[in-house]
């Protein structure tokens, strides 16, 4: 965790001056430093090398700490702070950064990053001493004698792995390290992201090489937390501090236009604000209205989007009131007296993000035709809009009458009370208990904070999931069940049977169907379809650990119809399609159901397999558009087949028996059956069936068609079609 300094001759992201439009969106924390001057980090260094000061007061180093601490908490003991930076200055002493600043300056710019953010008390003494362990001869049990177990737990959380043990493997397993510490206590993630923006800031003097290193580190996976923790005021610099290293011209060419744009005459967007005061004044609504400059990654993301940028592109309208009410009395009365693209409206009061954000977002439009964009929030709101769970405190801990578990029940002594770990983070932590190999955990860490949307999907049973955007009810399946979704055979998407590939959307209700059988497998392809770490790696190690037999195909997966709950694997029929591609297996695709004599094609799958369609099935096509080159498919000698029938009926009395003695009078068994709950008067049947040969197959159609009430009866790629 050792900091590095800046050269002073090194440029590094350049912040226009205090005339100009500043870019970075540092919120509260950022009007309350304009006041004061700007931190002199070597005079405190100088200031740490003095020696100890009187035990009646704080030392002058952490007098900025302490000033910042009070402004968030006035009743705040600052004991704590004066004991752990007296350990941290003398633990450091003689060390000193690359710049030559003494190295104790890097503790206290951390703990100052969080103390302006309104970390409380516990968070900033940690952060005081969180690299005593690492870079000092300071033990952990040293840590947890003097300031308790919290402490102990986030500096422990904080330190990195030793390279001499881990080699390369090192930095990621410090990160799952940190990550799964952070599952018992977010604290240590804030401290974390702390001490990066620092030392981004600081990163000057380190080769280009290394910067570009760090940067895509902090790109791919710092700034992602800090997302996702709701931590905007440090996300949103360290997006800037990064875009500077990695992208140079760029970040010029942006700084430009900010700089261009700060010199012009006028400021359409403090016009419109005005205008903005003026309707709430006179609709009795007591406001602040403030201007938010975009800063650099936000102006050059909007640049690319909408081409010329116009002077109320350049920042932001933000309205703060006291109560949630005023927020839509505020909406309400923009609506009326300007110009509303209704468009830009979003409500994130109602429906919070997942990182804790919540704020009604809108955009009105001047008579120029200037458009602004209109943030509307409570205080409070916007205290945790900047500083995510750092806003929080202590989550863990409440007055001792108020500790109580989930259900409701006082919770144990010394158990933590944790009502805030996020779903993103529990799924996190489930999944890389999966991934033993650190260049697989790495890997994926950075897939999976790469996917920054959330759905809530509902439960038949009335509980809920959260999962990335883009999930198919496969990732739905191990989200819920764990590798127990090993057996699901089946899903209802709002009511309506669908494919285990079908993706969900946000409010879905999806009810996932078990199979019985203990021995039930995955397949091979929902691998395709799984889009959570958490399901790829349970598939993935489910089928590594049952490879398929070269001289045996991989079982059949139903597309919409379950399997049976008593059927081994091995009681399955080889499929009888012979494929031109030496070696291969084969597995009849579960969307289309193909069966002799249908006309086929085949596509090559992972694991040496190819999946056999009927020609005129979509999946073809989409194959066929993504480039994946076609297999010979010819059926062979074998006419025993399983096909997969859709029948679609009017409800009464007995049709179940009259269809099932139908089937079973054409000698097909039924392997699996299911019925869906009637609308409308209408009910779906949908039968997997053995056939012992597929000629029968329209004749069985045809004796399935001929119940009464039955009106139409289909191969299940229909059925598929129609669930999506």
């Amino acid at each position: 965790m050792s900091a590095e300094a800046t050269n002073p001759a090194t440029p590094g992201p350049a912040t226009p001056s205090p005339q100009r439009a500043v870019p970075l969106e540092q919120g509260g924390s950022a009007a309350r430093r304009k006041g004061r001057p700007r931190i002199d980090l070597r005079r405190l260094g100088r200031a740490a090398l003095l020696g100890p000061t009187a035990r009646d007061r704080l030392p002058d180093a952490i007098g900025h700490v302490a000033e910042a601490h009070r402004a968030h908490h006035a009743d705040a003991d600052m004991e704590p702070l004066r004991r752990a930076y007296v350990l941290a200055e003398s633990s450091h002493r003689g060390q000193m950064r690359k710049s030559g600043e003494p190295y104790i300056t890097h503790p206290l710019a951390v703990t100052l990053i969080l103390a302006e953010l309104g970390a409380e008390t516990t968070t900033l003494t940690a952060s005081l001493l969180h690299d005593t362990v690492e870079d000092t001869e300071v033990t952990l049990d040293q840590v947890r004698a003097e300031f308790g177990d919290e402490v102990c737990y986030l500096v422990d959380g904080v330190t990195k792995l030793e390279k001499v043990d881990y080699g390369a493997a090192a930095e990621p397993e410090t990160f799952r390290k940190m990550l799964v510490a952070t599952g018992n206590d977010v604290r240590v993630m804030s401290i974390k992201l702390a001490d990066r923006l620092h030392n981004m800031r600081t990163l000057g003097v380190m080769r280009p090489e290394k910067q570009a290193r760090i940067a895509k580190v902090t790109r791919d996976v710092l700034i992602p937390l800090a997302e996702r923790l709701g931590v905007q005021a440090l996300k949103t610099e360290l997006e800037d501090l990064v875009f500077a290293i990695l992208h140079p011209e760029e970040y010029e060419h942006t700084r430009e236009l900010i700089v261009d744009n700060a010199s012009r005459a006028g400021d359409p967007l403090a016009a419109i604000a005005e205008e903005v005061r003026g309707v709430l004044r006179e609709a009795g609504i007591q406001a602040e209205v403030l201007i938010r400059p975009r800063h650099f990654v936000s102006v050059h993301r909007v640049s690319r989007k909408r081409g010329p940028m116009r002077g109320a592109d350049f920042g932001r309208i933000l309205v703060l009131v006291n109560e949630d009410a005023d927020c839509y009395g505020v909406l309400g009365e923009l609506h009326t007296c300007l110009t509303p693209v209704v468009s830009e409206f979003k409500d994130f009061i109602a429906v919070p993000k997942f990182n804790l954000y919540q704020s009604l977002h809108t955009a009105v439009a001047s008579g120029d035709g200037q458009v602004a964009e209109v943030l509307i929030r409570t205080h409070q709101m916007h205290k945790v809009a900047e500083a995510g769970v750092i806003a929080l405190g202590n989550p863990y801990t409440a007055p001792a009458e108020e500790q109580t578990d989930g259900d409701g029940e006082r919770a144990a002594d010394g158990e933590r009370v944790d009502p805030t770990r996020p779903g993103w983070l529990s799924r996190l932590l489930d999944w890389q208990q999966g991934a033993p190999d650190p260049d697989t955990f790495w890997s994926t860490l950075r897939e999976d904070l790469a996917q920054d949307r959330e759905i809530t999907v509902f439960r038949a049973d009335g509980g809920s999931l959260g999962l990335p955007e883009g999930a198919s009810c496969v990732d739905a399946a191990y989200a819920q069940y764990g590798e127990d979704a090993h057996a699901c055979i089946g899903a209802r998407v709002n009511g309506r049977l669908a494919t285990l590939s079908t993706v969900l959307k946000d409010g879905d209700t999806v009810q996932l169907l078990m199979g019985q059988d203990p021995a039930s497998e995955p397949s091979r392809e929902w691998l395709e379809h799984a889009h959570t770490p958490a399901a790829r790696i349970a598939i993935q190690r489910w089928l590594a650990a049952h490879p398929s037999p070269p001289d045996k195909a991989p079982p059949e997966e139903p597309a919409a119809a379950p399997r049976p709950a008593a059927e081994a694997p091995a009681a399955r029929p080889a499929a009888n399609a012979v494929v031109e591609q030496p070696g291969a297996s084969v597995r009849l695709a579960g969307c289309c159901t193909p069966v002799p004599p249908d006309r086929v094609t085949g596509f090559a799958v992972r694991g040496g397999v190819v999946t056999v369609h009927r020609v005129e099935c979509a999946g073809v096509a989409r194959m066929k558009g993504a480039g994946r080159a076609e297999v010979e498919v010819s059926w062979g000698d074998t006419t025993e087949c399983r096909v997969t029938l859709v029948a679609e009926s009017f409800g009464r009395p007995h049709l179940l028996a009259d269809l099932t003695e139908a089937i079973a009078l054409e000698g097909a068994a039924i392997v699996s059956a299911t019925v869906e709950p009637p609308s409308q008067q209408r009910v779906r049947h949908t039968y997997t069936l053995q056939l012992p040969d597929a000629a029968r197959l329209p004749r069985l159609m045809r004796a399935m068609r001929n119940v009464p009430g039955v009106y139409d009866v289909s191969r299940a790629q229909h059925a598929a079609a129609a669930a999506q």
